[in-house]
């Protein structure tokens, strides 16, 4: 069982490889704090040419975007590539289980290398108790028949890239209404624990709409419905960032369809597997599962 633990002060470490060819003015070292809201995009000036520029949340579940060092080539996150766009923005995240620490590396044209060491801050975690929800029963042999092809469409859907720029925005709520669940909440099923909860719960009557967190692109609508998901519609936001919306009554978009921030694309239902109408939304940045509190912020009129 995940237990709760308190959230840190979140502290970056900027370490040069190498000095620079050319003397220049002593540069003081940026600050990273977490933002009330992540997804906002750095000032223009936010970032000296010679250090990383991170905004966003630190923390297991957070989200962050930064800007790499002048004549970076190519930018790793503990060993793993990370897309870099031409003006030097790049977008990372931290899955609920992360390391206290990770390392980002920027290779130059010069050959030399900028490092950062990036202390990641634990999660707040909440247990969440359902005494009247039985946990998943063992499968039957029609839901073990089609589970591996359902989980199949998800993962490629997920796995196939856009160029959207829905990454770089302020991401806004898909729907408005009473938080039902937590992110990273540990579920407890009539007294047997679950798996945590991978995304957020919002409490809507069945056929409000559901409108697009960010600009992006269709890559998944399942319709007819999935056996847990139900109508389940995945949304890349380029970059690897993708959002999935889950138990959905309709699916208003098909498969490659772009779309814009605010953009009707469904509505709330009880699909799948669900004990009342709701949206579930969950972000993952290449696989790595978000807070969607975290890159949206508070809920408007909470």
């Amino acid at each position: 069982m995940r237990t709760p633990v308190p959230v840190a002060m979140l502290t970056l470490t900027a370490c040069v490889g190498a000095p620079p060819v050319a003397p220049v003015a002593p540069v003081p070292p940026v600050a990273v704090t977490p933002a009330p809201r992540p997804m906002l995009p750095p000032p223009p000036q936010l970032v000296p040419p010679t250090r990383f520029g991170l905004v966003g949340a630190l923390r297991q579940g957070g989200l962050a975007l930064g800007q790499v060092p002048a004549g970076t080539e190519r930018l790793t996150l503990d060993g793993k590539p990370v897309a870099v766009a031409a003006d030097g923005r790049f977008v990372i995240a931290f899955d609920s289980d992360a390391a206290p620490q990770a390392l980002l590396v920027a290779g130059l044209a010069d050959g030399t290398t900028l490092t950062a060491t990036l202390r990641i801050a634990p999660g707040d975690w909440r247990i969440e108790r359902l005494p009247t929800l039985r946990k998943v029963p063992v499968p039957d042999a029609e839901f073990a028949r089609v589970r591996g092809g359902e989980l199949a469409q998800i993962v490629a859907a997920r796995a196939k890239g856009s160029d959207a720029d829905g990454w770089r925005q302020r991401f806004v709520w898909p729907a408005t209404g009473r938080i039902s669940g937590l992110f990273g909440a540990q579920r407890i099923y009539a007294g047997q624990p679950g798996s945590y909860h991978g995304g957020v719960d919002v409490a809507k009557p069945e056929g409000a709409v559901v409108v697009a967190p960010a600009d992006g692109v269709v890559t998944l609508a399942a319709d007819p419905p999935f056996t847990l998901e139900g109508r389940l519609l995945i949304l890349d936001h380029g970059h690897g960032l993708t959002s999935a919306f889950l138990h959905l009554s309709r699916i208003d978009v098909r498969v490659g369809q772009p779309v814009r921030q605010g953009e009707p694309i469904g509505l709330v239902g009880r699909t799948g597997r669900a004990t009342g109408p709701h949206l579930h939304w969950a972000l993952t940045w290449r696989g790595a599962r978000i807070d969607p509190m975290l890159v949206a912020g508070a809920m408007p009129g909470a």
